[in-house]
């Protein structure tokens, strides 16, 4: 009896190859995720990203679901159906500490592809084309009711400095600002397994770098690593798989027989 298993896939450097801006999804991938649909597992993205800077992922890709904004967002059959915004005392503690140390800074206040900014300092100095930046002079993070992520201008290691920092999750991906954002994917997760009465041991999740450690965690499903992931996650591992660039989620999806038909829900 082959069991239905429930995929979740992190995307740059484990479902995406090329890095940032040559950014590709390599063949052996996209076969893998049809053979996996046809099978009847259910597949499912897990990232940091927004689910509006991630949705265009699920089109390309063919996925109706999704964990994003580092797991505290929850997409199912392609309907967005929460996303838990980050502690606004804590928020607006680290903004008026940035104020004062006359640090640049921006906030996202919704589910968009924008963030707000104070002035265009923060785009002096980052130069960013991730995501768009909107200036509104007199921006106060009291004047809005929920705030997803916060964005700090600065360079290493000034972030040691900001002890407001310490009370809030965040990650470096550039060298001129920091992402304040949610990193807990398997809370995310386990609420997407609840939502359809699903088991921990049911699940495989795949990643590759630092945030992906939040989803390697012991609550009971299959960790399987990529052949480029970071040391740390690969240490955390129940699998370690080639790179994602030489077929590794086809690779470790045939390693653990995921291409045979589902007969048991």
């Amino acid at each position: 009896m082959v069991k239905r298993r429930y995929l979740f896939f992190d995307i740059d450097g484990t479902l995406a190859a090329g890095g940032y801006g040559n950014t590709y999804i390599p063949e052996s991938t996209k076969k893998a995720l049809k053979k996996l649909k046809e099978a009847g597992h259910f597949l499912c993205i897990a990232t940091g990203r927004s689910q509006a800077m991630a949705v265009s992922f699920m089109e390309e890709l063919g996925f109706e679901n999704m964990v994003s904004d580092g797991g505290y967002g929850v997409t199912i059959d392609g309907k967005l159906i929460d996303i838990t915004p980050l502690s606004k005392e804590k928020i607006i503690a680290l903004i008026d500490e940035c104020e004062e140390k006359n640090i640049p800074w921006g906030i996202q206040i919704d589910n968009s592809d924008t963030r707000l900014v104070k002035d265009e300092r923060f785009e002096n100095i980052t130069h960013d084309i991730y995501m768009k930046s909107r200036i509104v002079p007199d921006l106060d993070p009291r004047n809005y009711d929920k705030i997803y992520k916060a964005y700090i201008v600065c360079p290493y290691p000034v972030e040691n400095s900001i002890k407001s920092l310490s009370e809030l999750p965040w990650c470096r991906f550039f060298k001129e600002y920091l992402y304040v954002e949610p990193s807990d994917k398997a809370f995310g997760i386990n609420k997407v397994l609840k939502y359809f009465g699903a088991k921990p041991e049911d699940a495989l999740v795949f990643g590759d770098a630092m945030n992906d450690i939040s989803m390697f965690t012991d609550d009971g499903w299959i960790r399987v690593a990529m052949g480029n992931a970071i040391p740390e996650l690969k240490e955390k591992a129940d699998f370690v798989t080639t790179d994602v660039d030489k077929d590794g989620i086809y690779n470790a999806c045939e390693k653990f027989g995921l291409f045979e038909p589902v007969t048991e829900n």
